[in-house]
């Protein structure tokens, strides 16, 4: 199976929002990044992707299975780590080990208390007295306990300090090596994602822009400036977004190739990062 999760033609409409036509794969054994600014409709297609919400039209598979008629089976398989407290507060990570245990077939208690050893958790003492990032890590060392082959992660890093961000990023990257797991990893902290991620999907007003390899995003987007005078009605052509200055312009491409063969050596052209890449792609709207 090439693809933890397919998403073909999903749509789901609120009163002032939607998410259209969502084609996504995840590719099993890879960390996909899931980019888009707050309201985009990441945690729409995560709620989708967990069966939290129902698609108006469309499908949703999961390990090539369907919701309908395996939901359990696909559930045993997923660790979902959110940005939040998922548990009742006033419990500790005993009560809650004794709780979601029995609720998984491959649960294991030694990986369990490993997990909590390796993060530094107290296992006595409430949730509620944890910060952030601990109740996160908790979430983490549960989805790992029952050998979640997808972990899904809803904004993981949002409010952490740099320091425990860099730490669970290099856990992650630890937890790719042996090759058995898929990560899907949603943030609007692009930066995370230039050190793990195999694939970026970025959604926009709730359409899916691209979904392409780390690598293919860097070889087709890049930066561009030069002076003004380059600029006309043809040569934009080439240009997702152009920012004029005074100084001259600064432009995302999407064709590196065309661009050298309209310009020659008269542009300087560098590496777009993710973040350029999401902001200069929502000013696009804008620019006619």
């Amino acid at each position: 199976m090439e693809n933890m999760v397919e998403l073909k033609n999903v749509t789901k409409r609120f009163k002032d929002f939607s998410v259209k036509n969502i084609n996504l794969q995840v590719k099993q054994g890879f960390v996909t990044g899931f980019i888009g600014a707050n309201g985009a409709g990441k945690s729409t297609t995560i709620k989708m992707m967990m069966n939290l919400l129902k698609p108006d039209d469309g499908e949703v598979k999961i390990f090539g299975l369907d919701y309908t008629t395996h939901e359990k089976a696909i559930k045993e398989r997923i660790g979902f780590v959110y940005d939040g407290n998922v548990f009742f507060e006033g419990l500790n990570l005993k009560d809650i080990k004794r709780i979601v245990a029995p609720a998984y077939k491959h649960w294991n208690d030694t990986l369990f208390y490993q997990y909590i050893e390796q993060f530094e958790l107290p296992l006595n003492k409430a949730i509620k007295t944890f910060s952030k990032g601990m109740q996160m890590k908790a979430s983490l060392a549960i989805a790992l306990s029952h050998h979640a082959e997808l972990i899904i992660m809803d904004e993981p890093t949002a409010g952490l300090d740099p320091i425990f961000r860099r730490e669970l990023l290099e856990l992650l990257q630890e937890l790719m090596i042996d090759g058995q797991r898929t990560i899907f990893f949603s943030t609007h902290i692009t930066t995370d994602l230039d050190r793990i991620a195999d694939y970026i999907a970025f959604i926009q007003s709730g359409e899916v822009v691209f979904n392409q390899s780390i690598h293919d995003v860097a070889e087709n987007y890049a930066l561009v400036r030069g002076g003004m005078d380059l600029l006309d009605r043809d040569t934009e052509k080439a240009f997702v977004h152009i920012h004029r200055a005074p100084t001259g312009f600064e432009a995302l491409t999407d064709d590196i190739k065309e661009v050298k063969d309209i310009f020659g050596n008269s542009v300087v052209i560098e590496r777009a990062s993710l973040e350029d890449i999401m902001y200069y792609l929502k000013g696009r709207k804008s620019y006619a």
